[in-house]
This record gives C-alpha cells, sequence and structure tokens, in this order.
C-alpha cells in the first residue's frame, strides 16, 4: 500500500544578534544520524529480508535510531513490497526520536501506525488503529475505508471486507483500480464477494 509521508521539519532557529564564541561542532541529532553513512546498497532478496529482520528487532526493543538505519539500509534491496514497508518503518523511527514522549493520537498517526502494522499482519490492532481514525475523522477519506478493508480481508473477514472496500470506492472510484493492482489484494481478491467488487464487468453487478 502505497502511502504519503506528512512529516514535516522542525523550523529553523534564528540566529543569534550578537556573535558569539566558537563552538565546536555540533553533535548530530540521532534522527539525523539514523539516515547517514548507509552500506552500499543491497542487491539480493535473503542480505534484504535479513536486515529487515534485524531492524524489526531493534524497533520492537526501542532502539530507534539503530533500527532506522537498518530499515533505510533494507529499503536498497530488490524486494519493492519490504523496501516500502521498511521506509514506513523508518519513518516512524524517526518521529519517535524527535519526539520521545509521542503517542499516537491523530487520525494520520493512527492510520500511518495501522499500516506498519498491516504489513507486520498484526492485523487486531491495526485494525483498532483505523477505526480510532474513522471515529476522529467527521468525514473519513476513503484511504482509511479502503485499508480497512484489507485489514479484514487479510483477517478472512471478506464480507466486512467487501463493505468497507466498496465504501472506499463510491468515495473515490480509482480504489477499483487500486484494490485490482495491490499485491496484498490478490489473493483475497479472487474470493466472493470481493471478486464481484472487484470485477463487476465478470458478473454484470457493482
Amino acid at each position: 500500500m502505497a502511502m504519503i509521508s506528512r512529516h514535516k521539519p522542525a523550523p529553523l532557529k534564528k540566529a543569534a544578534d550578537r556573535p558569539a564564541p566558537p563552538q565546536p561542532p555540533a553533535e548530530p541529532a540521532p534522527a539525523a544520524r539514523a539516515t547517514v553513512d548507509l552500506p552500499p546498497p543491497i542487491q539480493d532478496p535473503k542480505t534484504q529480508s535479513a536486515v529487515f529482520d534485524q531492524a524489526i528487532r531493534l524497533f520492537h526493543g526501542a532502539s530507534y535510531a539503530a533500527a532506522a538505519r537498518l530499515f533505510e539500509h533494507a529499503a536498497t534491496g530488490p524486494m519493492r513490497e519490504m523496501a516500502h514497508s521498511a521506509r514506513l518503518h523508518s519513518s516512524m523511527c524517526l518521529r519517535r526520536l524527535a519526539r520521545p514522549d509521542m503517542s499516537v493520537r491523530t487520525p494520520d498517526e493512527h492510520y500511518d501506525y495501522a499500516i506498519a502494522l498491516i504489513n507486520e499482519r498484526r492485523l487486531e490492532q491495526a485494525e483498532r488503529h483505523l477505526l480510532l481514525a474513522i471515529a476522529q475523522t467527521p468525514k473519513a477519506t476513503d484511504h482509511l475505508f479502503y485499508a480497512l478493508a484489507l485489514c479484514r480481508g487479510l483477517a478472512g473477514d471478506l464480507q466486512s471486507a467487501c463493505v468497507n472496500l466498496r465504501r472506499a470506492i463510491e468515495l473515490h472510484p480509482r480504489n477499483r483500480a487500486a484494490a485490482r493492482n495491490d499485491p496484498d489484494f490478490a489473493e483475497i481478491g479472487k474470493l466472493s464477494p470481493l471478486a464481484e467488487l472487484l470485477y463487476p464487468e465478470r458478473t454484470n453487478s457493482v
């Protein structure tokens, strides 16, 4: 699933009016160190998978700076879905480093976190965050229903997946084509009732 980054850079600080005495070079912030001096791009899937697994272990151990470095490295590998997941996790690490006291509160934060959980197939937790995002959004946008459809479909609740995907398509018809081409929908999209929704031309139904 593609996701647009919503991370905003911190505002620049103004220089002091009076010249300050010379200072030693500032130590880069942990979040900045996490994305520099990376090793060469990964060439084979086996190495990419090993680096990603190591990053996940660091992430769950709250070692966010080290995890972000490894996620960025894993994102250079040849497996596109793993690279996408790695970039998403790296962004989460950097946000937590920038705001150590951050908890998931806003609809966007719930959505971002839910996508990461779906990628890890932690579907029950992902669904909870998506429902919270929908509850906090007066007019929930199509991407929330699309993600909820995928979450419930992967969990085996195809009827509920169909209801939510239909809502996403009603809000924006492009979601039918998106689901047809989404690798995560590849298997469940072949099953009823999702198949009838995604391929109405085959059944003359909508």
